[in-house]
């Protein structure tokens, strides 16, 4: 075990001057809690409470098929698409926010891409995220699959998939099917997984500083039932990853019950490898070793970011990879003929398109037996991206096709918005379109694509979902954080 320093730990001498701040953030905190970090931690207890009282970092990370970093960003240093803000915008008025264009993540979880980079794979991957919403570690792993992988999002909580869906589909990707199961509905889906993302529900102790609420949900019972609930997930999913698959497990909390016993106990019971993730020394991150068995820890005093803790293994044990039955029935049908020049809409080679209930989607033709073996064993939400809606004779371009990383620009005329007609757009009001043209247009802002308009000449008919709309008032309107 060994320890990095960083910039972000104070000089002794403003740490002497900070011993009230320190006492009354003790206070609000559960005492069993402090009293564990204090023997956890012994040599570094007043850094990291102290740690807890300071404001949170700003984070986010781009969608890089859609937005580059600014040249000024502070960057994440362990994400190549992560940035730092100075202090946080209002993201409900950024229309890039609503488009796909980034996702406002926690600095430390975007740690997964690391995890991830070490995995080796021949292609065609199979991956799930296990326990996905909001979607921030479902669109990480879209940035970072090529188009011949799948990614499975599942949320086991029904309450939360509305939102993981609608975030999957912002960020514009089609090899992704959106389910919502318990983790041991995977487990009749032996060997299917190359890898399998766990982050697991946990104590949230490394939430603290963030959000108040996790301090009072906090309770000794309650992490010992995380512990527990976490060992189960970890038994029900281990069936589905395929021999020589790998598994990365994360938490937001500091206890040791949750992360390294937890690792210990995978260890005992199964045939498993640690693998270790390179780290560079400004980075802050803890490396932790016991028997040969890596943990990642990241201490709020260390990093610029909150708590979590990160382990990547590769399985040994168990069969090989899952074969598909031909006997399980497709619930899709292909695209009718009349249609076939919407496979000119998408640039993916590997495109196929097909009808389910009422609405033509995209998705990758090789991993249709793939979507059936799901759909067959599981509550599939959605799956592809949605490209039309049919009606009657006809076909009406889909909001989440306007958001496709992979539509083609030349099939509608784009009209570039100012942020005021953008954010109007995205409350679902009307907008004036400054073209000749009529007909099915594309509006956009800074270059990003925000949905679809119907130009009637003297108005413009506005698609944007009226579920995803914004509803706040519109005050005197800054410029967004990327303009400044």
């Amino acid at each position: 075990m060994f320890f990095i320093l960083n910039p972000f730990i104070l000089p002794a001498n403003i740490q002497k001057k900070t011993q009230k701040t320190i006492e009354k953030t003790s206070e609000i905190l559960p005492v069993a809690f402090t009293g564990r970090i204090k023997s956890q931690f012994p040599a570094e207890y007043n850094e990291f409470i102290q740690a807890i009282d300071q404001v949170p970092a700003i984070s986010l990370r781009t969608n890089p098929r859609k937005f580059h970093l600014p040249v000024t960003s502070a960057k994440v240093p362990w994400s190549a698409s992560g940035i730092f803000l100075n202090e946080r915008p209002a993201f409900t008025l950024d229309p890039l926010l609503h488009s796909g264009a980034y996702y406002v993540q926690e600095a430390s979880s975007m740690f997964v891409e690391q995890a991830f980079c070490q995995t080796e794979h021949s292609g065609n991957r199979i991956v799930l995220d296990l326990c996905a919403a909001p979607g921030g570690k479902s669109t990480h792993l879209l940035s970072l699959l090529t188009e011949t992988d799948l990614l499975v999002s599942n949320e086991v909580i029904r309450s939360r998939v509305s939102v993981l869906d609608e975030n999957i589909r912002k960020w514009g990707h089609q090899n992704v099917v959106v389910c919502n199961n318990d983790p041991s509905d995977f487990a009749r889906l032996e060997g299917l997984f190359d890898l399998i993302l766990v982050d697991a529900p946990c104590s949230g102790e490394g939430l603290f500083r963030r959000d108040a609420s996790a301090i009072q949900q906090w309770s000794v019972d309650n992490t010992n039932l995380c512990a527990t609930r976490q060992r189960r997930i970890l038994a029900d999913i281990w069936p589905a990853l395929k021999a020589g698959g790998y598994l990365i497990y994360s938490t937001c909390t500091f206890n040791p019950a949750e992360n390294e016993e937890n690792l210990k106990w995978l260890a005992e019971n199964n045939d498993l490898e640690s693998i270790r993730i390179p780290l560079l020394p400004d980075w802050g991150v803890q490396e932790m070793e016991t028997d040969g068995l890596f943990g990642y820890r990241f201490l709020p005093h260390r990093v610029k970011g909150e708590g979590f803790f990160l382990t990547l293994i590769r399985k040994k044990d168990g069969s090989g990879s899952c074969t598909f039955s031909k006997k399980i029935k497709s619930g899709i049908e292909k695209m009718p003929k009349q249609f076939a020049e919407i496979r000119n809409w998408l640039t993916t080679p590997g495109s196929g398109f097909y009808v389910k209930s009422g609405f033509l989607i995209a998705f990758p033709e090789a991993k249709v037996p793939v979507l059936n073996a799901l759909a067959d064993q599981l509550r599939v939400i959605s799956f592809g991206l949605p490209v039309a809606q049919f009606k009657k004779n006809d076909l009406l371009p889909e909001h989440t096709f306007a958001l496709s990383v992979d539509r083609n620009p030349d099939i509608f005329e784009a009209i570039e918005l100012n942020l005021r007609d953008a954010l109007l757009f995205q409350k679902k009001e009307e907008i004036r379109i400054d073209s000749n043209l009529k007909g099915w247009m594309l509006v956009q802002y800074m270059g990003v694509p925000l949905g679809f308009v119907k130009n009637l000449g003297n108005r413009a008919n506005n698609y944007f979902p009226k579920e995803w709309r914004i509803r706040m008032a519109l005050p005197e309107l800054l410029l967004p954080w990327y303009q400044f």
